[in-house]
């Protein structure tokens, strides 16, 4: 007979349907593990892993050994948990690994102290297996002698799990690559380069929203780029700073005096003039809390990887969306003021992230889905009249906005960026090289105003070498002659 245990037994026995779990744990008669299409784990233990009885306390033993850590169901398990029970348990278990770590989790995660009869003598030992996750800069805990390395604190705290995609991350040596590019290209080119990626870079950031920018917000933007890596830690995700960025990328009209106030979400208009709602964002009263916790995920992630960095600040951004307007845009000039802060790439340089988003939408709403699903999934809500929602059962989903799991999102971070490197900067540079090549020949063949010249190329470049007929005429100063031995160069220097 199957019998779960550890988490999968307390989610069920303790009615935590709002959670979902990375891995479900389950006694039978041989060992044996499930991966699902979904990446859910499925573990079956031989009976000598039973807990010794169903009860709160034996489970909670069997999680924190063999299961995932599930912050927000800990939580909720010790807020219904016997603190006696609890108490005793640790007193007996006396320096025992694990009775330590469920002791400095039950503090950390209620804000409640258990009174200890005698302190602990034992070394030090990390919360956190930094094998199984990507943890954050460590802090002892005398009373408990564990190291904290989680990547956040009691008000916000995400998750990353050492998979073999966040394992492929952090072995990206995106510096190194760019600096193979630098050597293939000249200094002028890979200039040019850069300057037109901040370009591509703010365009293909407002297009993922469906906005084409004027002029003015397009250059507001490009300087907002050009800034990353330079705020202080202190003063990046401070409620002040934030909504200097967020009034310099958006309309005036829509420019907000500080983190919203009202509850938010994100939904599209049908046809049939219904509503589709995509996310329900942290209630108002949780936005100042989670936004302290996540600058303290700012500091405590110093350690860990450049490309999970980015991933936990700018994603942990974009969901708790302290903004009516401009949260997306943020979220994406994060990533690169991350890359940028933590030397991964230089100051003054761009790698067209958005871009590279923008070609592969679908892979970016799944990463979004990942977390924005869930939370729909489990959020209930009324809506007024007049289209303001309300959270109804905010106590028992708060959790979920509190201790989110970024292992997708990090992985998918991670591996666009590496995209981007590969396979658009390169692309990139590589035609910059071929357009000026090109615009040597032919000036060779016909000496042409500037701005004439380049709108020639670009109409050739977008029908691959050959003058679309119906531009023909804004060119007849150039003969039929020299126009076919343009043509020619352009296939020989673009190798078509």
């Amino acid at each position: 007979m199957i019998k779960p245990a550890g988490n999968t037994w307390l989610k069920d026995n303790l009615a935590l349907n709002q959670f979902h779990l990375s891995n479900l744990s389950y006694i039978g008669r041989y060992d044996k593990l499930e991966l699902s299409k979904s990446g859910q784990v499925t573990r079956f233990f031989g009976p000598k892993y039973a807990p010794s009885e169903d009860t709160i306390l034996a489970h909670l033993e069997f999680a924190i050994k063999y299961d995932d850590i599930h912050l927000g169901l800990l939580k909720s398990v010790f807020l219904q948990a016997d603190e006696s029970v609890l108490s005793e348990y640790i007193h007996a278990a006396g320096k025992g690994k694990y009775a330590r770590k469920l002791g400095f989790l039950f503090e950390f995660l209620t804000n409640k102290e258990i009174v200890l009869i005698n302190p602990i003598a034992a070394s030090y030992i990390d919360l956190l297996d930094s094998d199984k996750y990507i943890t954050g800069e460590g802090v002892r805990s005398v009373k408990w002698k564990i190291i904290d390395n989680l990547l956040g604190n009691q008000n916000y705290c995400p998750i990353v799990r050492r998979t073999k995609q966040i394992n492929d991350t952090i072995n990206y040596d995106i510096k190194n690559q760019i600096l193979k590019l630098k050597k293939q290209y000249s200094a002028e080119v890979f200039n040019r380069a850069i300057q037109f990626l901040y370009s591509k870079e703010t365009r293909s950031s407002f297009e993922i929203e469906h906005e084409t920018p004027s002029p003015d917000r397009m250059t507001r933007f490009i300087n907002l780029l050009q800034k990353a890596g330079t705020e202080s830690n202190m003063t990046l995700l401070s409620e002040q700073n934030l909504t200097i960025y967020q009034n310099i990328i958006v309309d005036p009209r829509f420019a907000n005096d500080g983190f919203r106030n009202f509850q938010n979400y994100i939904g599209e208009n049908l046809p049939n003039s219904m509503e589709k709602i995509h996310y329900i964002c942290p209630p108002p009263e949780m936005v100042t809390s989670i936004m302290t916790g996540l600058h303290s995920c700012l500091n405590k992630s110093k350690t860990a990887s450049p490309l999970v960095r980015a991933a936990l600040i700018s994603f942990g951004f974009v969901f708790i969306h302290p903004f009516e307007d401009g949260n997306g845009r943020i979220h994406r000039f994060l990533i690169h003021d991350m890359l940028v802060r933590d030397g991964l790439v230089s100051s003054g340089w761009i790698i067209p992230v958005s871009a590279h988003i923008l070609s592969n939408m679908k892979a970016y709403d799944q990463a979004l889905e990942c977390y924005s699903n869930l939370i729909l999934q489990k959020v209930k809500y009324i809506k007024n009249r007049e289209g303001e929602i309300e959270i109804t059962n905010k106590q028992e989903t708060e959790s979920l906005f509190r201790y989110p799991d970024f292992t997708e999102q990090a992985a998918y971070l991670g591996s666009i960026i590496h995209a981007s490197v590969l396979e658009d900067m390169p692309s990139e540079l590589d035609f910059i090289k071929k357009y000026d090549e090109l615009k040597a020949e032919i000036r060779n063949i016909i000496d042409m105003p500037d701005r004439l010249l380049n709108n020639f190329i670009i109409f050739l470049h977008q029908n691959k070498g050959i003058m679309p007929k119906r531009r023909r005429k804004e060119f007849e100063q150039i003969t039929d002659a020299e126009l076919t031995k343009i043509e020619i160069c352009y296939q020989e220097i673009f190798e078509l």
